[in-house]
């Protein structure tokens, strides 16, 4: 991968810092960064970081990443946004001393699932297939060889035009570093679950 996957893309929130060297985009992000909308917590933050291009219409998105997960909620991964309160972002979140897959869908009010992974890993990808009104959420680490499933999540198929690419925050702190060496975005590559 080189640098042209970033060269059409742009940031929300733009992070404290970033480079990209052989091909892999680095992100230092800011002071408590986050995505959330209301739920348990009441608090509204849009402020984490995302790198993302416009896309209308059905696709998968892809990334590979690692990080140097330290405080609490650290996370970085794949967001899919129509706006401030139609959103999902899904990735590695640290949480409970470990790091879990963790897929948050908003719809006006957040919520949250996270699994904490079985076996210890360094790289982890993340695959978001858009089909109609599902998004269908993959994870697979770098000790695995199939895709597993994180999530089956409803999207309202109305959101045709979406903002989509890769996310980082550190809601506890800040100068989480994160390294995504591989980003993905194309038609999708298939409505297969099982």
């Amino acid at each position: 991968m080189n640098d042209e996957p970033f060269n059409d893309m742009a940031w929300l929130n733009p992070p404290a810092a970033t480079s990209v060297h052989d091909g892999h985009l680095h992100v230092r992000t800011g002071l408590k960064t986050d995505f959330w909308q209301r739920t348990y917590y009441g608090f509204q933050p849009d402020s984490g970081h995302f790198l993302h291009r416009q896309w209308t219409g059905d696709f998968t998105l892809e990334t590979t990443f690692r990080g140097q997960y330290q405080a609490l909620y650290d996370q970085a991964g794949l967001m899919i946004r129509h706006d401030e309160t139609n959103w999902v972002k899904c990735g590695i979140e640290f949480t409970d001393g470990a790091k879990h897959i963790s897929v948050v869908v908003t719809r006006g009010h957040s919520d949250w699932s996270a699994f904490r992974v079985d076996h210890d890993f360094d790289l982890v990808s993340v695959r978001v297939t858009r089909n109609g009104d599902a998004l269908f959420i993959q994870y697979r680490t770098d000790a695995m060889t199939e895709w597993r499933v994180a999530r089956l999540a409803y999207f309202p198929p109305g959101f045709s035009e979406l903002s989509v690419g890769l996310m980082a925050c550190s809601p506890q702190r800040e100068g989480f570093e994160a390294e995504f060496t591989d980003f993905r975005l194309g038609p999708p590559v298939s409505r297969d679950i099982h």
